[in-house]
């Protein structure tokens, strides 16, 4: 739709060192991006400062999680202060590896939406349903129940992006198709505006997520209410430059 810029983020995980960075930006500072796409690289924890010095400024950096909090006696966290000391303005919160492999509630990460909003960070917020709860007919259910722990603590939806990513695709090389895609994002943005508001539901950007890479991101980017990816392992190699110009 006219009005919500495409949006696409990489999602480095545990992955890169200061070699392969430096590498990757040379790649995508060079590279012809489509201007009219906001991109978001999200960084390890420990090279968010080092990203950002090397990417070029219109390209932005994410940090891959934050705590609650501002400070304080919690060994191994990081707040969204320190991440915008770095000069970073974006984070991601409640991935499902997160979710699922770091065991997060969904009442915690809606406390750390709250406090990343509050401290002035953009928050790509994430949400999905795992393969039996999408074989048991319950994607709806988990979804909306998800989507409303964000939505409770976000008051300026202008500084969130919600990114649909079924758990049963990420990394597995299986793709929602673009059909899956459009019909849950479809059913978000009913959500939205039946729980906060036909505003926000047309302005907010719902990103696909969940083994996007250069073959599959044409066709999924031509969906109505598909507004950009959250990227893997292609945000890594070249081809992250095609999929960033999907749309182009």
């Amino acid at each position: 739709m006219a009005g919500r810029k495409f949006f696409v983020g990489g999602n480095w995980k545990m992955n890169s060192d200061k070699k392969s960075i430096e590498e990757l930006a040379k790649t995508l500072n060079s590279a012809k991006l489509n201007p009219e796409t906001e991109v978001v690289c999200g960084a390890p924890t420990i090279y968010i400062d080092f990203a950002r010095s090397k990417l070029d400024p219109k390209i932005d950096v994410a940090a891959q999680n934050c705590y609650k909090v501002a400070k304080g006696a919690f060994t191994g966290e990081i707040s969204p202060a320190m991440i915008k000391d770095c000069g970073v303005k974006w984070v991601i919160l409640g991935h499902s590896e997160r979710r699922h492999v770091f065991g997060e509630s969904d009442e915690l990460i809606g406390q750390k939406v709250a406090h990343a909003l509050e401290s002035g960070l953009s928050v790509i917020a994430c949400i999905g349903e795992k393969l039996d709860e999408r074989e048991a007919g319950i994607t709806e259910k988990v979804v909306f129940a998800q989507t409303k722990v964000i939505a409770d603590n976000v008051k300026d939806w202008s500084k969130v992006v919600l990114a649909y990513e079924p758990v049963w695709a990420i990394g597995t090389g299986k793709t929602a198709s673009p059909q899956q895609a459009q019909e849950v994002h479809d059913k978000l943005r009913q959500w939205m505006k039946t729980n906060v508001s036909e505003a926000v539901a047309n302005s907010v950007r719902i990103i696909y997520g969940g083994s996007v890479t250069g073959g599959t991101c044409k066709e999924l980017a031509s969906q109505k209410d598909v507004d950009g990816f959250l990227v893997g392992g292609a945000s890594l190699k070249p081809e992250f430059i095609d999929i960033i110009n999907a749309k182009a």
